[in-house]
């Protein structure tokens, strides 16, 4: 675990998230956007990295032990945006994962040896994750305020014959408090609970990524210019992208440390990246 990078508006860890957690000071970050590794589909190459769990209750205890220590971390009027797929027993779905970043050709954590990652279910069950992790962080002490649907015009089309595509994934809002802040035009950029956007890519990488606009929403309306927006899964930076855009400032955490270089040279380093750009 280490301080990676800082700078006057981002400041990027290497490690686990919830060690790393545990040293950030309380009530430094004003809202918390992120999207972390989806459960049972992407091996991400680090030991101990979540989503390689054996089940999906160990998959959830894990995230709440994170965001309940970061919910320390938050502000007293603090948010979390917290985007969550799902995933079906016995399949790997359509995760995330750059090949270039290990080495190695991607490889679905359901292919590791003696990895049943079902939880005792049959398979073809749709594991129903999102709503697992969002009642369990309400059981916790989150305040669970809305579900929003990303809709995605671009998602990949499924080969099973049997049922309708996935286009869709949750973006859940919780608070830390019954009153919490929310930016009074943050509805000028989506006056409904289903934002329809495509999923996107870096420029040269295969990798699919948390869409610019999503972030954008999120951090408008649970922040101010100046504030700290924070992601425990910074991954390629998507959230830190737009929020050093926005005027706030960044900080990452993440356990591989070729992400972080990544996201260094394509985002925080370059001058004055435009909107089109992130």
């Amino acid at each position: 675990m280490s301080l990676y990078y800082d700078s006057d508006d981002v400041q990027l860890h290497h490690g686990d998230a919830l060690d790393v957690a545990r040293t950030l000071p309380d009530g430094m970050a004003r809202t918390i956007v992120t999207s972390p590794p989806y459960f049972g589909l992407r091996d991400y190459g680090e030991e101990g990295q979540i989503g390689a769990e054996d089940s999906p209750q160990a998959y959830t205890d894990r995230l709440v032990g994170v965001f309940h220590e970061l919910r320390r971390v938050l502000v007293d009027d603090g948010t979390l945006w917290l985007n969550l797929g799902d995933t079906y027993t016995g399949s790997g779905g359509n995760g995330r994962i750059n090949p270039r970043l290990s080495g190695r050709a991607p490889e679905n954590v359901r292919n590791r040896k003696g990895a049943s990652h079902n939880g005792g279910l049959a398979p073809r069950n749709l594991l129903g994750i999102p709503w697992r992790v969002a009642f369990a962080l309400q059981a916790d002490g989150w305040w669970l305020r809305q579900e929003i649907i990303w809709r995605k015009p671009n998602g990949l089309p499924t080969n099973a014959p049997d049922r309708y595509e996935s286009r869709h994934e949750h973006v859940f809002l919780l608070a830390k408090s019954s009153h919490y802040f929310f930016a009074g035009d943050a509805r000028d950029l989506g006056h409904s609970d289903v934002w329809g956007m495509p999923t996107e890519s870096l420029p040269g990488e295969h990798v699919a990524v948390m869409p610019p606009e999503l972030a954008r929403r999120a951090i408008r309306a649970g922040s101010d210019p100046g504030d700290i927006v924070l992601d425990p899964f910074s991954g390629s930076g998507t959230t830190g992208a737009v929020a050093t855009f926005e005027g706030r400032k960044y900080i990452g955490i993440d356990l591989n440390r070729d992400y972080l270089r990544m996201s260094l040279e394509t985002r925080f380093l370059q001058p004055s990246l435009p909107w089109e750009a992130l």
